[in-house]
This record gives structure tokens, C-alpha cells and sequence, in this order.
């Protein structure tokens, strides 16, 4: 039998993948840093529950993995208002970029400093957390809002109905969380999650070790998807490495380009695929409700976040065109795929001097439009193929509409109207 280390787990979780009730009940220490998770239902029997168990293990156990802060049962008085901002890494930076580009000024004078304001945001207090404890913070009602990223949010928010997902794709961070296993030795022909998980190594005895810092996650993936013998073990650092030094057999951890994983001689796998990731913006449902002001404010991130990341996807389109009527030359433009605009094309006059009598004469049609950044060539070629000349592109900030469907949509989940928050 293996050794293997195990974490403290919060008592009485329970996953139920269909009919499998696993249920991880009160851990009891035998020796340091190694716990003993007792996995019983009063519905199985003792052959099974060794069966369906899926222990959970630690290298490095810290205090506060598993624990959240009671939560009361109201937002507690606070006179202002807190968003959690990612404090290192690349996910604050292209925070901050998105903040920035959404003009959004984050006033943050010394780099120490854990505390800032949005000059457009009054009312609005920034605080420089890490991203684990941006989602904590929010839970307990620490922090009213918060972004961070898809895992952090399904991992650490663990279905909580208190914190609620209000822009669900930001557009940075982008990678997924996967697994990766060894390319040798047993793995060399383990290409998908059903060959990983028939192989007959993983018993009762020897289950299969999963180094990853995503044990919810990881419990209810793996309860999914039918394995029976299944450790997790925690540790801090690179995992790629675990494999190798023999302290798990495989890993479960986020994947960017996957140069990394082939770098430590590891492999994915079809179906090893858990969920993709980016930065989102999160809220504590009870401050959205109960502190004033907090609602406004997320309707103004959610226009200015979504005006911002839909006009990153268009350049706007100038071209000269000749026509007898800003009609002929609209209708003329729409009967051209890619080139009638988010909307329908916008149609002014051109107006330029008589070179005779410095008269000024109509002499053209602008033609203005929205094309996706990735159509621009065929677009312009297209433009030059009807007759258009002086073919203007010019980068855009903000796209709003009338109102955000995230908006909307939040305010259906929180059985409000407009009326109800902003009083019109």
C-alpha cells in the first residue's frame, strides 16, 4: 500500500454524482499532516463505502484551506462600499488593464498600499487581495464585489447561493483547468479519461493519487465521471512535478498554451478537460440587496465592461462612395455580405470645393460601418470592389446598447425591476 498524506475536509460535505452518495465525514489526525477521512452512509455498505471513497490528502496543509467565515444572515452596516481586486500576479495586471481601458482610474498611490478608490466611483473602496480571498472575503460579506477568475469562483464559492456571477467573461486570463498525466511507462497509451480510469492499477489499496489545489472541483469531476478509487493530494509549488518525484500519479491544475506540461514530460487527455477559465465579476447577493448604492454601481460596470469588450471586436469603417441617394448607396453596401454594420450602414455627404468658382459641391457618400477585426481585409476589398476610395479604420472604445442582457438577466434573478433601483 502506498503512504499517503491527507487533509483536514469541512465535515459532513456530501457529492452526489447519480447514485453514488459520497459523503466525507469528520476527519481524525493519526500522525502530523496526515488525516484519515471516515466515508460512511447509513445506505451503503462497508465493502462499498471503501468502494466509492474518495480521500482527501495534503503535503502542505495550511490553516485556512476549507474555511469560510460564518456568514451573517444581513449585510452588516458598512459606510462604504468594497470591490476585491487580485493583488499579484498576471491576473491583477490585466485586471488593471481592463480597469484602465474601461476608464476606470484606480487610485492606488503606493504599491503597498492594500486600500484604493475609482475616481469615477465614489462611494467605491478597492481593496488588493489574493485571489483566494477575494472569493472568501465575499462570501463572509468582507467585500461586496470582487473579480477573479472561473476557478477560483467554482472552486472557493462551492455552490454558495449567497455569491452570485455577474459577467461571466471578462476577456483575459483565458486557460482551463485539465489533467495531466505522465507520457511513459503505464501512460504511454492512455490517451482519454475512459482509459485512464479502466486501468487496474487503482484499487481500494492503491487508489489514484490527483495533485491539484482544486479539491471541489475535483471531487465532484471525478464522482462524475465514475472513478471509485481516488486520492487528492495538496500541494504548494509546481505541481508538473509531483508525477515524477512519486508523490501522485497524475495532476489537475490550469493549462495556458500547455508548453509546461510537455516540458515535465506530461500529457492531456481527451476528456481531461474540467472547464475553461477567465477573469469574471462576482457579487455577495445580501450586499446587493441590502447596501444602497451597490446596485447602480454594478449596472455601471456591467455597461462600461461590455461596451468596452464588444467594441474590442469591430473596427469602424470609413470609406467614400459615389451613389445618386444615401438609399441607392446604403442598399448597396447591405447586398454585399460583411458590410452592412452592426445595424445597418450610417450614410453622411461629402462635400468638396468646385476647383472653377470655389463653390461647394456634393461630391460623394461616407459610408460608415462596423466590421469584425478579423474581417477587415475582406471587408475593405470588398468596399474597393463596389467603388468606395479613401478607406478610413479606426480602432473603438465603446459599443453601448440600450441596456446589458447581464443586467437584465440580474435583475430577473434578484426579482427586481429598474424602477426598484434607480426609481424611474
Amino acid at each position: 500500500m502506498r503512504a499517503s498524506t491527507k487533509l483536514e475536509t469541512r465535515a459532513g460535505t456530501s457529492i452526489k454524482p447519480g447514485t453514488c452518495n459520497i459523503r466525507i465525514a469528520q476527519a481524525s489526525i493519526i500522525r502530523p499532516n496526515v488525516l484519515l477521512i471516515n466515508d460512511s452512509s447509513p445506505s451503503t455498505s462497508r465493502s462499498d463505502q471503501q468502494m466509492r471513497s474518495i480521500a482527501v490528502s495534503s503535503l502542505t496543509k495550511r490553516a485556512e484551506d476549507g474555511v469560510v467565515a460564518s456568514k451573517p444572515t444581513t449585510a452588516a452596516p458598512r459606510d462604504t462600499l468594497r470591490m476585491g481586486l487580485p493583488s499579484k500576479g498576471r491576473m491583477a495586471e490585466d485586471t488593471m488593464l481592463l480597469m484602465k481601458e474601461c476608464a476606470l482610474s484606480v487610485n492606488k498611490i503606493n504599491p503597498r498600499q492594500y486600500v484604493a478608490k475609482i475616481s469615477q466611483i465614489p462611494g467605491l473602496e478597492v481593496w488588493f487581495q489574493r485571489a483566494s480571498d477575494v472569493v472568501r472575503k465575499l462570501r463572509s460579506g468582507d467585500l461586496d464585489l470582487g473579480i477573479v477568475g472561473t476557478d477560483m469562483f467554482m472552486e472557493l464559492a462551492d455552490n454558495d447561493s449567497d455569491v452570485i456571477l455577474l459577467h461571466d467573461a471578462l476577456n483575459f486570463g483565458q486557460c482551463k483547468l485539465a489533467l495531466g498525466i505522465p507520457m511513459t511507462g503505464k501512460y504511454t497509451n492512455v490517451n482519454t479519461l475512459e482509459q485512464l480510469r479502466s486501468m487496474p492499477d487503482w484499487t481500494a489499496e492503491s487508489p489514484l493519487r490527483v495533485v491539484t489545489g482544486y479539491h471541489n472541483i475535483a471531487q465532484r469531476f471525478f464522482s462524475e465521471k465514475g472513478f471509485r478509487h481516488i486520492t487528492l493530494v495538496s500541494a504548494d509549488g509546481a505541481l508538473e512535478a509531483a508525477p515524477a518525484m512519486g508523490s501522485a500519479d497524475i495532476i489537475l491544475d490550469l493549462v495556458s498554451t500547455g508548453v509546461t506540461l510537455r516540458e515535465n514530460n506530461l500529457k492531456e487527455i481527451q476528456g481531461g478537460d474540467i472547464l475553461q477559465s477567465e477573469g469574471v465579476l462576482i457579487a455577495n447577493r445580501k450586499s446587493l440587496l441590502d447596501r444602497p448604492g451597490l446596485l447602480q454601481i454594478v449596472h455601471e460596470l456591467i455597461e462600461r465592461f461590455d461596451a468596452h469588450l464588444k467594441a474590442e471586436q469591430f473596427y469602424s469603417v470609413i470609406a467614400n462612395m459615389r451613389g445618386e441617394t444615401p438609399e441607392s448607396v446604403a442598399r448597396l453596401l447591405m447586398s454585399e455580405a460583411g458590410l452592412a454594420g452592426l445595424q445597418g450602414p450610417t450614410i453622411s455627404n461629402v462635400y468638396n470645393l468646385n476647383g472653377s468658382d470655389d463653390e461647394v459641391q456634393h461630391g460623394f457618400y461616407a459610408a460608415t460601418i462596423c466590421v469584425p477585426k478579423k474581417k477587415l481585409y475582406a471587408a475593405v476589398k470588398s468596399l474597393q470592389k463596389l467603388g468606395g476610395s479613401g478607406v478610413l479604420v479606426q480602432p473603438m472604445t465603446y459599443i453601448f446598447d440600450e441596456e446589458p442582457k447581464r443586467w437584465t438577466d440580474l435583475l430577473e434573478r434578484l426579482n427586481l425591476t429598474s424602477k426598484d433601483v434607480f426609481g424611474h
